[in-house]
């Protein structure tokens, strides 16, 4: 067993996007901060999102108005802070007067009894009023205004069934969501965090004025001791688990796991803009332009069992998305066409509510100072909400810590610090400067690294100079990146996490990167990971 014997600021169970945009926070106002994940950065709920940066259209039939307004608020803050991996996209709402919508939500229940005829049904000025209150209470500044828009004859109704003939279109954004956990990983590292990957916390427990920690590394079984001032269990749906199990602590507060499921196909449609879809049974999904080539379609709602049943896109989930996308393209989707499935769970605050779909996808932070040195606990949230949710994680913590002033509103992640307007510019001087990469190799360097791609090619005048290409570009070069600078260690992370070049790697390019990973040693960079 090792003794590290010098007490931390702050101790962060969790590596996900939550754990790792609070410990950049702390790390960013002088606090001394490690974190402890027993798997990879974002392995579980936060690399398996919808990948959307939005203020949740569908939350107003709810109320949650609290809630959209903060996430509304929030994109233009994250667009601005990561233009590499983020960016605005478009919205279109396919309308038709024969859809149906939920009719147990607190808005459906109010229109019921104002206007019973309905049954079910949003007329069109309804729904266009939600639109212009869309617009209004996230406080636009770049994004552009909802607008209606025909489907006949354009580009935007060319894959939907002709049924469809008028549509509404507005904005929000999205988001590579397992990029933006390595990059607050990155940036918190930087500013002097210690992150403890494939580290698992055994036990906690408060000594004194103290927290006494002990900690298991997964590869090595190693035994280690730390010691904080103050806890963060941001475990996410293992939250209550690491409450009961590992704080040996007593809570009513539980975690409602929530399973979404998506499906990949080939790309239906031309243009950049995606797709918000209506289902007969009040849900909708997304249809989503993903990796150049492909659509996203997600997302379902299941609960789930628990935290250690692995999530899965089951056949009935993905036939249900198929079926709802049938009802409004064109094109047949099969099983057939699914090139890729995935699931996530989210780790919801369980507020009773009866349907998955209806349980609340805001945050609630509950400081404990009961037994001595304070614990903060994590339940629930959603991506757009989380640099929010670091800050007033923060005002929290800083009633117990001596914690500097609120500073990452204005901060751009790594490879971000560039004008949001400015992405192709970037990726015209790259391929200048490059002259051996192709349009689509530097846009995808561009919309991975940002600034830093010129860092991840070096010298290099050739292709050749990058060593061995595995397939889809994918160079030794790059997986040094990966693994010295971005915590990869293996070609899951690589190529499913800090990529999603999986998507275009046949099996022996895999093993090809699973071998050549395994045989080079993490060798840390400037700002690079520090591992145990």
């Amino acid at each position: 067993m090792t003794d590290d014997t010098q007490i931390t600021d702050l101790f962060v169970i969790g590596g996900g996007i939550n754990g790792c945009a609070i410990a950049r926070d702390a790390a960013g106002r002088g606090l001394t901060v490690r974190l402890a994940e027993r798997n990879d950065l974002g392995w579980a709920t936060s690399s398996a999102s919808t990948k959307l940066f939005h203020g949740g259209l569908r939350y107003l039939e709810y109320f949650e108005f609290r809630l959209v307004r903060e996430a509304l608020r929030e994109r233009e803050v994250l667009l601005q802070a990561m233009p590499h991996i983020a960016w605005p996209m478009r919205f279109v709402l396919p309308y038709h007067r024969d859809m149906r919508f939920e009719t147990d939500t607190p808005a459906a229940r109010l229109l019921g009894r104002v206007m019973p005829w309905t049954r079910g049904r949003r007329p069109a000025w309804l729904i266009r009023g939600a639109l212009a209150l869309y617009d209004t209470l996230g406080g636009r500044s770049r994004l552009p205004r909802t607008r209606t828009l025909s489907l006949t004859g354009t580009a935007e109704g060319a894959p939907l069934q002709p049924r469809f003939e008028h549509a509404f279109e507005y904005s929000d954004g999205w988001v590579d969501d397992a990029r933006l956990v390595v990059l607050n990983a990155r940036d918190a590292a930087a500013r002097g965090a210690r992150l403890m990957l494939r580290t698992e916390v055994i036990s906690a427990e408060r000594e004194e004025s103290a927290w006494l920690i002990r900690t298991r590394n997964c590869d090595t079984d190693q035994i280690a001791e730390h010691r904080a001032h103050m806890v963060v269990n941001a475990a996410g749906p293992w939250a209550s688990e690491v409450l009961k199990d590992r704080l040996n602590m007593v809570s009513t507060d539980r975690i409602r796991l929530v399973r979404g499921s998506h499906i990949v196909v080939p790309r239906l449609y031309e243009h950049n803009k995606c797709y918000f879809l209506q289902g007969t049974d009040g849900r909708i999904i997304f249809a989503i332009p993903y990796e150049t080539d492909f659509t996203l379609i997600g997302t379902t709602d299941a609960d789930h069992p628990d935290a250690f049943t692995p999530p899965h896109c089951t056949e009935e989930e993905r036939d249900y998305l198929l079926s709802f996308a049938n009802r409004y393209f064109r094109q047949p989707l099969t099983a057939d066409d699914v090139v890729w499935s995935y699931a996530g769970m989210r780790p919801l605050h369980d507020d009773g509510t009866a349907k998955a779909s209806a349980a609340t996808r805001d945050y609630t932070l509950k400081l404990d100072t009961a037994g001595g040195a304070p614990l903060l606990n994590v339940f629930g949230g959603k991506i757009t909400t989380y640099r929010k949710l670091a800050e007033n994680a923060l005002t929290l913590i800083s009633r117990h810590l001596a914690a500097g002033p609120a500073w990452t509103a204005g901060a751009a992640l790594p490879g971000g610090d560039f004008p949001v307007d400015q992405v192709a510019e970037l990726i015209a001087g790259l391929r200048a400067d490059y002259s051996f990469l192709t349009a689509p190799w530097a846009a995808r360097l561009v919309r991975a690294y940002g600034t830093e791609a010129r860092s991840v090619l070096g010298a290099a005048q050739t292709a050749q100079d990058l060593g061995t290409e595995f397939g889809a570009t994918l160079t030794e070069a790059e997986l040094d990146w990966m693994m010295s600078h971005e915590f990869a260690r293996t070609a899951e992370d690589a190529l499913w996490r800090r990529s999603k070049l999986g998507l275009r790697m046949t099996p022996d390019q895999v093993r090809s990167v699973e071998r050549w990973m395994a045989g080079h040693d993490v060798q840390p960079g400037p700002a690079g990971p520090k591992i145990n």
